[in-house]
């Protein structure tokens, strides 16, 4: 089956709900885990990276919960469907780089994704919209089990499950959220707390994990020690931790809504200003424009507007998903034009931004001073 026929629209993919996503975009529990009697991916010939995916793969497919799976080698997908399934984060940039020898199993509601052959044997992520930490980790540890069954696992008692990089020895558990937060970064409140998050030992990333920039005010928020604490223990953890970032998101925005009404309309003015009527704009500026856009959305400026209008743009606007439209390769130049076409055309319907009635026309200005 091709891959663009087996994924689920962008505009059903955006519908979805979960607990708290107005801030919540996703939730991702991830599990590595490798083979006692091979060796890892890292140090594995070709052939013996071929042999290790066959052996995995009908050990996946067999699961109750891939029924209907995308099920498919990396040398067999196209560089383009490569950059698909990473702009909608159910593969790594590093998994996309592979070839021969590595592999993909998806299931049919993209809730649950095996990467085979990538830094590890196994990388298994169970996907969750929202926060539904809980619900991905008893989703995978059930995938994890019913594996362990049939899989002879790389295990040692002193150090847990053995991984090809030490910060993922133990229970080789990586639990993350996607956040959107942009009332932390127009207050200027997003460093101290990217600050206090690090030292209790979660990190903090950008929209593509290790190595990316936060674009359109979006964080992934995940555990860096895997050892020596229980994987319960992980998620609850993160969760606390979620809950005070949460919090803080929605006070700073009523902070700013309070103090500096015309400061956050002036951005979601000029965010659609720009969006609704630019000729080119490049990939970063649409995915920063429609992040104040979506904040627009929350506050009440767009009457009628659903969210899921601008996650399915954020999703469209993206490089790969863009070229998929078109049948001719397109240049980057070629992109951002046909990039504002598309988004002027979806936002046609969309009337201009509103300030509620409640925000006084002299609210938010700095006072003289005498």
């Amino acid at each position: 089956m091709e891959l663009d026929v087996f994924l689920i629209p962008p505009a059903e993919s955006a519908r979805r709900k979960g607990p708290h996503d107005r801030i919540v975009m996703s939730s991702r529990v991830r599990l590595a885990r490798n083979l006692k009697e091979a060796a890892f991916p890292g140090w594995a010939k070709k052939l013996e990276r071929i042999r290790v995916l066959e052996l995995l793969l009908p050990a996946i497919e067999a699961l109750p919960e891939m029924k209907g799976a995308f099920s498919g080698t990396m040398d067999s997908l196209s560089s383009l469907d490569k950059q698909i399934l990473v702009e909608r984060h159910l593969i790594s940039r590093e998994h996309a780089a592979k070839s021969a020898g590595s592999g993909l199993v998806l299931n049919r509601e993209e809730t649950l994704c095996v990467m085979i052959n990538e830094e590890d044997h196994l990388r298994m992520q169970a996907l969750r919209p929202g926060l539904q930490l809980r619900q991905a980790w008893a989703a995978i540890d059930q995938a994890d089990s019913a594996l362990e069954k049939k899989l002879n696992y790389a295990f040692s008692p002193e150090l847990g499950y053995l991984t090809a990089c030490p910060t993922n020895l133990g229970t080789g558990i990586r639990v993350s959220a996607m956040l959107h937060l942009p009332g932390l970064v127009l207050s200027e409140q997003i460093n101290p707390i990217i600050q206090s998050v690090n030292k209790l030992g979660l990190a903090v990333r950008g929209l593509y994990g290790e190595g990316t920039e936060a674009l359109g005010n979006v964080f992934q928020v995940s555990n860096q020690m895997t050892l020596g604490e229980s994987e319960g223990a992980i998620v609850e953890r993160l969760e606390k931790v979620l809950a005070q970032i949460i919090e803080h998101e929605e006070n700073a925005r009523a902070t700013l809504l309070e103090k500096k009404p015309k400061m956050v309309y002036n951005h979601i003015g000029r965010a659609y200003g720009i969006l609704a009527n630019a000729h080119s704009i490049s990939s970063k500026e649409t995915m920063n424009l429609l992040s104040l856009m979506r904040l627009g959305v929350d506050v009440g400026s767009f009457p009628g507007v659903e969210r899921s209008l601008v996650d399915e743009l954020f999703i469209l606007t993206q490089p790969a998903h863009l070229q998929k439209q078109h049948s001719e390769k397109l240049s980057a130049e070629e992109r951002d034009l046909l990039r504002a076409d598309m988004v002027r055309e979806r936002l046609r319907p969309v009337s201009r931004p509103v300030v509620p009635p409640a925000v006084s026309p002299g609210a938010g200005l700095d006072k003289p001073t005498k």
